[in-house]
């Protein structure tokens, strides 16, 4: 097993010194998936919800998000973000709204809290401005699928092609 990095050596809570690590590019695309009844996905579908455009509105949660992610995450570096991409494809035969967020800098360290933070809000978001007509909504499935630079190289989650 792999040594902690935020821990010490006695076991307190720290932030990993990058100071000395080369700035490469880093990318990193995360997803979350928003499960919604038929009719609330209709309605989402057709932007005819009461609080207006639902999607328009997550994506840029989602981007502001993955800019304040070092003010949420209390060890995360604040990070110089070259890009945030948000996107959303829908599928009406499941109801289901899948987010994919796509992190980019240039830099000693990785983007991907940045990926996960701004899937997380948008699908954050897209509850709140879903909620008033429906209570029951399910956010599941956020995770990491790519990462590419750093030491650490890259990663693909196992499913993805």
């Amino acid at each position: 097993m792999s040594k902690l990095t935020h821990l010490d050596e006695t076991g307190k809570a720290r932030m990993v010194d990058v100071g000395h690590k080369p700035d490469t590019e880093r990318v990193a695309t995360a997803q979350a998936v928003v499960c919604l009844n038929a009719e609330t996905f209709g309605l989402l579908a057709a932007d005819g919800l009461p609080k207006g455009d639902v999607l328009a509105v997550a994506r840029v949660a989602g981007i502001q998000a993955a800019k304040k992610t070092s003010e949420l995450i209390p060890l995360c570096h604040p990070l110089f973000l070259s890009s945030v991409d948000i996107d959303f494809s829908l599928d009406k035969d499941t109801s289901k709204v899948r987010i994919l967020a796509k992190a980019r800098t240039t830099g000693p360290t990785g983007v991907e809290m940045e990926a996960l933070t701004a899937a997380q809000v948008a699908a954050l978001t897209i509850y709140d401005m879903c909620k008033a007509v429906q209570k029951d909504i399910i956010i599941t499935d956020c995770r990491l699928l790519t990462k590419s630079g750093g030491r650490s190289g890259d990663y693909r989650a196992p499913d993805q092609t």
